[in-house]
């Protein structure tokens, strides 16, 4: 099963050097264990734009955005046997942040992986 690790946070800060050391460990290791397929930090949302459909009418809004109350910070893709184990992954990485930027809040939002456009092209399907 595949699961999308969504890291939302109230403000764009970067990570201290502590927790990209302890990132970049903790990816080095689910990486060589064949679980960590992609990860990757974001841009800042004052460089994103929205590309929307509203009332039947297409429109590009720049960042950033007011509305906006928190920023995805990043994502990572990991293969993992199930939800139990998305879930234990989580708490592993939140607890990094926890530990290196204690004043850092945010959420790890876990999401399943339903399907791949791409899986099924490259199939020939």
């Amino acid at each position: 099963m595949r699961f999308m690790f969504l890291i939302h946070t109230a403000a764009e800060a970067a990570p201290t050097p502590a927790l990209m050391t302890a990132m970049h460990a903790m990816a080095q290791r689910e990486v060589a264990a064949g679980r960590m397929i992609a990860d990757a930090g974001l841009s800042s949302a004052a460089d994103a734009k929205r590309v929307q459909v509203r009332s039947r009418k297409l429109t590009v809004l720049d960042g950033p955005f007011a509305e906006t109350k928190e920023v995805v910070g990043g994502f990572a893709i990991f293969e993992l046997p199930d939800m139990a184990a998305a879930e234990a992954s989580a708490r592993a990485f939140m607890d990094l942040h926890r530990e290196h930027m204690p004043d850092w809040e945010g959420v790890c939002e876990i999401r399943q992986i339903a399907g791949s456009q791409v899986e099924l092209i490259r199939a020939g399907g």
